[in-house]
């Protein structure tokens, strides 16, 4: 099979005629509930996205874990000879989501039109991002109906990228070296594919002050609560925002009574960076901070850059003007002119890109509300999606 030689047309006639089966797997997987703090629950989502690949004989290697999810690697069509070059394309996808066990209660799965009156999917992880597991699936199925695969793809299912990708980073890493692009089926940002993420990192900070009573002993105590405060200040003027650096101070807490010299406090800081010079830097000025002179409290910081940012390259570029002529050929069909966004967001594509390896973001499913109570997919344009994930499997720039 010449891979490159399927017209993009019947590509998207095949994933119409597929999508049916591609919602019926997308619901089966929103419906197998599964937060990144189960294990028995990503597991158990992890083994039916397992059963779909054998169906369409892929070869699944679970890598099992302890603490998480199991992570799925699972490989179609060839695989490069050792020592030769691959033009393996690594697919990433993850199955985990920040929703708890038993959302489906007050977020059932189901699909029902919108307020325009566009058909939608609804659910916990729709957007994020089953769908796009499923249109994956749905991809490489229409593939591998045409022959066999000329380039392999390897599709990776990580069970802990809501919680920054602790056990699969290294997995990630290592396939993403063994191929020549990554594809990431992260949800589109609104209807563009991503070239540019930036890098994420979080800190705790706790403050250790001495309690006292704050009627009789005020002078004995050191609030740690007025300590957090000024820290917060400094904290918060590592902001610089013609950077695209940003620290907040999200979460805070402290104290035990309103007549107690509170004795602790804490905070919990998340930080995003445009560019990978930056990150080392934010971790040296989070390093360098210090309790306030006579201020008689200690501090303890946790934390760092988590990933590095995914900077806009050629190499990334180039793929995105691939899949942009790809849309163009399906004209007022692919639903619009494929553009290009950055995000603040971060991804699993944020480790393959800063490796060098050209990687293409937002190829996933097209919808609003990740990680909120309207989250869902719009139904449309899913056929057209999957058809252009398709043509990019076969045949890469």
């Amino acid at each position: 099979m010449t891979e490159s030689l399927i017209p993009i047309r019947a590509l998207l006639a095949g994933a119409r005629k597929k999508q049916p089966q591609l919602i019926e797997l997308t619901q089966k997987l929103v419906r197998a509930e599964s937060p990144s703090d189960s294990k028995a629950a990503v597991d158990a989502c992890l083994d039916l996205a397992a059963a779909h690949a054998k169906s369409l004989s892929g070869r699944v290697k679970r890598h099992r874990q302890k603490h998480f999810g199991d992570i799925l690697e699972i490989r179609f069509g060839r695989v490069a000879p050792k020592g030769k070059a691959s033009r393996q394309t690594l697919v990433l996808g993850h199955l985990d989501t920040v929703w708890p066990l038993g959302t489906l209660k007050s977020m059932p799965c189901r699909i029902a039109p919108d307020a325009r009156g566009k058909s939608r999917l609804w659910g916990p992880g729709t957007l994020d991002m089953k769908a796009g597991v499923a249109m994956a699936f749905t991809a490489i199925e229409m593939l591998l109906e045409t022959g066999p695969l000329v380039h392999g793809v390897t599709l990776l299912l990580n069970s802990e990228e809501e919680v920054g990708s602790p056990v699969s980073r290294p997995i990630t890493e290592a396939l993403a070296q063994q191929s020549s692009a990554v594809y990431v089926l992260e949800p589109a940002q609104g209807l563009a594919y991503k070239t540019t993420r930036k890098g994420t990192g979080n800190w705790r900070l706790t403050i250790q002050g001495v309690a006292a009573h704050a009627g009789v002993d005020f002078a004995s105590g050191r609030s740690a609560v007025l300590e957090l405060a000024r820290q917060i200040e400094k904290i918060s003027a590592f902001t610089n925002l013609e950077k695209g650096t940003t620290v907040n101070v999200g979460v805070i807490g402290g104290g035990t009574k309103s007549n107690v010299i509170p004795a602790e406090a804490w905070a919990d800081i998340d930080a995003r960076v445009a560019r990978k010079a930056d990150g080392p830097r934010l971790e040296k000025r989070f390093a360098a901070l210090k309790p306030t002179p006579k201020s008689g409290v200690t501090l303890h910081l946790e934390g760092g850059i988590n990933r590095p940012p995914m900077e806009r390259s050629r190499s990334a570029v180039r793929l995105f003007r691939h899949a942009q002529s790809l849309a163009a050929e399906l004209g007022p069909e692919f639903g619009c002119d494929l553009a290009e966004a950055a995000t603040g967001g971060a991804s699993d594509g944020n480790f393959t890109a800063a490796l060098g390896i050209p990687t293409l973001d937002g190829m996933g499913a097209v919808g609003e509300g990740a990680h909120a109570a309207q989250e869902s997919i719009l139904i449309e344009h899913l056929a057209p999606r999957t058809a252009l994930l398709a043509a990019m499997l076969a045949n890469q720039p």
